[in-house]
């Protein structure tokens, strides 16, 4: 008993030791003489976009609560009325059904009386069985005669050719995106599990990684491991920006196409070398800590589209496609489009937010010292000053 008691209070030291460095970070960061006025601003803007975000994220699951409430309703009192359908509307139940069950559902005859359901027509063997089970579970449908001809291969069966593939239904808390009111179900139990687990120190850490992940899970509207950064996938946080560039699309293509330029007016690209069919990049990361990659150019059309990904094994996975479109003032419009998993995932793409330090934010800079070179002739990089002639053609 003792130690468990002194387990929990070593626990609970250490969470006042990080709650308090914590914020006695955020203190220096937000009041700092130089920039604490503008960390502020963006902060108190920051705080007004989430609680508009949050707002209409409420409101969407509000509702989706409510329609599933009155779907739920309309279903289960349809079901105690035993209200007789008209054929022509149970016969097109049962169509649609087998739209979602069967993999040739066309080939399959459907004949609906007084609640009596006749299919004919070829099936495959593996099929039959959960077809016929499936209808029942139609509203109207009383009972079901199976004149199916079934088949084990398709063979030379003309109805069974081609056709598509079946996939089990998953449960919605398995699919990969959630609905506003899983999300909000689901976040609200999150967030309660990690509550309680807070409020019993060590012996609650269980619930509380589990309440952690949950919580994570519906913010993000994303597998966990994706929203920690730990997944295989180039899909995580998605952003794209614009901007008009006042010279001839060939001329912006043409430094676009030639990367290996970028970290002379690109202040976050520090290093990109060709090799052979790729590019390694080295950018700087929050802190200045450089990361670097392997890219491939999947795309690339001259003076229209230029895209990439990043290769498998990558430190950051990303892709991203730049399309040049020319303006009728002979200008060009650039459109970048890209998304990314970064290291830490969704909390380390907020924690690089917070210090500018997040693609979004370096790249609207960049876009704006390359509109500066192709306009003013010049632009400036890692303190250095950098011509439009001087770069290599």
């Amino acid at each position: 008993m003792f130690t468990v008691r002194r387990r929990q209070n070593q626990y609970g030291r250490a969470i006042s030791f990080v709650a308090g460095v914590a914020v006695g970070s955020g203190v220096m960061y937000l009041f700092d003489p130089v920039s604490g006025k503008r960390r502020r601003m963006w902060l108190r803007d920051k705080a007004v976009h989430a609680r508009s975000v949050c707002s209409r994220a409420l409101d969407k699951a509000l509702r989706d609560l409510g329609n599933r409430a009155g779907g739920f309703l309309a279903q289960a009192w349809a079901s105690l009325r035993h209200q007789a359908v008209p054929d022509e509307v149970l016969g097109e139940r049962v169509r649609a059904k087998l739209g979602r069950v069967a993999s040739h559902p066309n080939s399959i005859e459907v004949i609906a009386s007084h609640g009596r359901v006749t299919l004919t027509g070829p099936i495959l063997e593996r099929e039959a069985e959960r077809v016929v089970g499936q209808l029942y579970s139609v509203r109207g449908v009383r009972y079901v005669e199976n004149k199916l001809e079934v088949h084990k291969e398709a063979g030379d069966v003309p109805g069974l050719q081609g056709g598509r593939g079946l996939r089990s239904p998953r449960p919605e808390l398995m699919q990969e995106k959630w609905a506003p009111a899983t999300r909000i179900i689901a976040g609200s139990t999150g967030a309660a599990m990690l509550g309680i687990g807070v409020k019993r120190g060590s012996v609650g850490m269980p619930l509380v990684l589990l309440g952690g992940g949950v919580l994570l899970r519906s913010l993000s509207n994303m597998p966990v491991l994706q929203a920690v950064g730990l997944a295989e996938s180039r899909r995580g946080i998605e952003f794209e920006t614009t901007i008009h560039i006042q010279a001839p699309v060939e001329r912006v293509y043409e430094l676009w196409s030639k990367p290996e330029n970028f970290p002379r007016i690109m202040s976050h690209v520090k290093e990109v070398r060709k090799s052979n069919n790729s590019y390694h990049w080295t950018v700087s990361g929050p802190a200045g800590i450089s990361v670097g990659w392997d890219a491939i150019v999947t795309e690339n059309i001259p003076n229209r589209t230029i895209a990439w990904k990043s290769v498998p094994g990558a430190t950051i996975h990303n892709a991203g496609i730049v399309r040049f479109d020319a303006t009728p003032d002979g200008g060009t419009r650039v459109h970048l489009r890209m998304s990314y998993n970064p290291l830490g995932g969704v909390v380390g793409h907020v924690l690089a937010s917070i210090f500018d330090a997040d693609p979004k934010h370096v790249l609207d800079d960049d876009l704006v010292r390359m509109k500066s070179l192709f306009e003013q002739g010049k632009t400036t990089a890692h303190e250095h000053t950098e011509h439009r002639e001087e770069l290599s053609a």
